[in-house]
């Protein structure tokens, strides 16, 4: 063999092993490639037989159409524009509303369009109504909303009969001023006179003569006392009509409170428990025993008339 064939042979040789070396890899892989050009050429084959069934795409038809897309824009947006500026304006109206109704409130309510001409008291009964809104003239030309209730409560304290109040303003003008009276239960008697208390021991007034209509009170101890109390919550017990007829009211003790009617009868109370009972009981009594000398309803379930 020459020597050229020699060198022919092995190259042949290698050549063959490195195809059987690479071809196990290298055939799926082509195929595939293969497939898929084959797979586009379709495709490309169809498009272009698709295209040449259609009408050519004129300029001017191009032109028309972006021309309608754009006017189909703007359209939209002026109506999106116009729908945002309208809630705005809405909302700013309600608000512009609100904000001028409380400044015109305040501005009414602050100044001299609601100011104090007229003080009207009510509830006043032993009290003066006169002297009360005299005393309440400082609060007149103020505006309403500004009373002054530290002024207010000053200018009552005068009056200690009066044992609460309360304010009520009345536009445009007036002030209503309502006060609860303290109710006295009798007058105590000391050097300086006769001194009107209510059920609390709070001196009402002193005069050197006996009010009219008020019972004089002997409590041991004086207005400090259990007794006293007691002796008060009695005397408050009573309807006006048996009160009217109570001249005396004593007590040592908050368990024997003792009245003394007009013409010299005396009820033995006792406390101040069951009181309402023993007020209808003791009506009663001196309904049906208009000559007895003496009662006992402080066992209101077994009165005793002597």
């Amino acid at each position: 063999m020459a020597p050229g064939e020699t060198v022919r042979d092995e190259t042949a040789r290698e050549e063959a092993a490195h195809e059987e070396m690479v071809t196990p890899a290298r055939v799926p892989l082509m195929a595939d490639a293969a497939a898929s050009a084959t797979a586009e050429s379709v495709a490309t084959e169809q498009e272009s037989r698709d295209a040449g069934d259609q009408a050519p795409v004129r300029s001017s038809d191009v032109w028309r159409a972006a021309r309608a897309r754009r006017k189909a824009l703007r359209a939209e947006i002026r109506r999106f524009t116009q729908r945002s500026r309208r809630r705005r304006i809405l909302w700013l109206s309600a608000i512009g509303a609100v904000v001028a109704l409380l400044i015109g409130s305040a501005l009414a309510a602050y100044g001299p369009l609601f100011a104090v001409e007229r003080i009207t008291v009510v509830g006043a009964k032993s009290l003066d109504a006169a002297a009360v809104q005299k005393a309440l003239q400082g609060q007149l030309g103020s505006p309403l909303a500004l009373i002054d209730d530290r002024g207010v409560k000053s200018a009552l304290t005068e009056f200690p009969i009066i044992e609460s109040y309360s304010l009520e303003a009345r536009p445009p003008h007036e002030l209503l001023v309502r006060i609860v009276e303290r109710t006295p239960v009798g007058v105590l008697r000391s050097d300086a006179g006769y001194t009107l208390v209510d059920a609390a021991g709070v001196v009402l007034s002193t005069t050197p003569d006996p009010p009219a209509g008020q019972p004089v009170l002997k409590i041991s101890g004086g207005a400090d006392t259990a007794a006293f109390r007691s002796a008060g919550l009695v005397v408050r017990s009573l309807s006006a009509d048996l009160r009217a007829q109570v001249t005396q009211v004593s007590a040592s003790t908050v368990d024997d409170v003792t009245l003394t009617l007009k013409d010299g009868p005396t009820v033995l109370w006792g406390s101040d428990d069951d009181s309402v009972t023993k007020a209808l009981v003791l009506a009663a009594l001196i309904k049906s025993n208009p000559d007895a000398r003496g009662f006992d309803v402080s066992a209101p379930t077994v009165p005793v008339v002597r």
